[in-house]
């Protein structure tokens, strides 16, 4: 899939699901703030319970970048831990090496971060890592490799170009971005995590 396609499915679910998915969607969202298709500008129905539940999953599955199986197992994962089912899931996927890459500033959306760590540019405490789902510890230090970091992509990330699309840097990342450099201080707590989800219309889409 050519680059251009990706962009524009990623515009075209993000105006589906009422939520800029990319730098490229806020754009969209300005000049055309419905949903996609011939009816996008016709009011919505009265949606149903399971509709509005489906499309919160579908947000944060969005926002992850997740397959379907991949969320169900996730969820699995947060019903057995402590604690809120709804939180512990988000806090679970924000420690994805592939969301810790991007609110890091290493890359400009999620796709984006995914393919820089499929590529093997990503030391976790100085070995390469190339599973986007590795679970990144409290204590471990995410490093874009010596050698990329002189590449234009990485030089223009160190630069900061991608923090006017990106939100603040959450408290649980200690960031040296000039280093492209960061740590996982801590594990994250859902109130920090720059996701968009109404978590428990998720737990109960899983629950039905």
């Amino acid at each position: 899939m050519s680059s251009v396609t990706r962009s524009r499915r990623q515009v075209r679910l993000s105006r589906a699901l009422g939520l800029a998915l990319t730098p490229k969607a806020v754009k969209h969202f300005e000049k055309r703030p419905y949903p996609p298709g011939e009816h996008g500008r016709a009011r919505r129905r009265t949606e149903s319970d399971y509709a509005v539940r489906l499309r919160e999953k579908q947000r944060l599955r969005a926002q992850y970048a997740l397959r379907e199986k991949q969320m169900a197992r996730a969820y699995e994962d947060a019903r057995k831990a402590p604690g809120l089912t709804g939180e512990a899931l988000v806090e679970n996927l924000e420690t994805r090496l592939d969301a810790l890459v991007l609110r890091s500033g290493f890359a400009r959306t999620i796709l984006q971060a995914r393919q820089v760590v499929v590529h093997r540019h990503i030391l976790v405490d100085g070995k390469i890592v190339d599973r986007p789902s590795f679970r990144v510890k409290p204590g471990q230090t995410l490093q874009v490799k010596p050698k990329s970091q002189a590449t234009v992509p990485f030089q223009v990330a160190a630069a900061g170009a991608h923090r006017d699309v990106l939100p603040t840097v959450p408290g649980y990342l200690d960031v040296q971005l000039e280093k492209l450099s960061s740590v996982l201080v801590r594990a994250p707590k859902r109130a920090e995590i720059p996701v968009t989800c109404e978590v428990q219309l998720v737990v109960e889409y899983y629950a039905r």
